[in-house]
């Protein structure tokens, strides 16, 4: 593969790729490892999912009282990696992350699952329990309160925007001589590269 024959824009390229994986039928095509770290610096990771892509960035959405959301807090510098094995394609993503608008958060949680609202209630994401039935209970508890009408958005729940300042395409080839691309942002602009493997 030739620099040339990618998107001159990375966010165009990530989602091609996405694109490309959803075709061959890849399981959650959109699903990312996210990195975060809290204010000394220790990392954590876990997978999310992308829930939004466009040129401002890259969205993903949680509680903000969860593990991730209390280091983004603290540090807003995270990395993401997509990672889709059966096409021997990799992207990595470094940026700040800041929190979206609470408009663009109550939009999004309006188009999710009745049941994945009502979870967003029930669990104080990352915090200790003592069981599940205690969690079924607060389930049970919210699908009452809000019997009949749309589930609200918690105050506690919302959206990020990762704003990328670094990408990498990676592309297995035979005897590990694999084509890597670099993007760098310049200003508006972006920088590419080609990398030794």
């Amino acid at each position: 593969m030739r620099l040339s024959d990618l998107d001159a824009d990375p966010i165009g390229q990530l989602q091609r790729w996405i694109d490309d994986a959803a075709k061959a039928t890849v399981k959650e095509p959109t699903s990312m490892c996210l990195a975060t770290a809290d204010r000394a610096g220790c990392p954590s990771a876990r997978i999310v999912l992308l829930r939004g892509l466009d040129h401002r960035g890259l969205r993903f959405y949680t509680s903000y009282f969860s593990r991730k959301g209390r280091e983004l807090a603290e540090n807003p510098q995270v990395a993401a990696l997509f990672h889709w094995p059966a096409l021997e394609r990799q992207v990595r993503v470094e940026g700040v992350a800041e929190m979206l608008s609470e408009d663009e958060s109550d939009e999004y949680f309006a188009t999710r699952p009745r049941g994945h609202q009502l979870a967003a209630w029930a669990s104080e994401q990352s915090e200790p329990i003592e069981g599940r039935e205690i969690l079924e209970e607060r389930f049970a508890h919210f699908d009452q309160r809000f019997a009949g009408e749309p589930v609200p958005r918690p105050h506690s729940w919302g959206g990020y925007l990762l704003k990328p300042s670094r990408f990498e395409f990676w592309l297995g080839r035979v005897d590990r001589m694999h084509d890597r691309f670099e993007f760098a942002r310049s200003g508006a602009a972006w920088l590419a590269s080609r990398l030794q493997p």
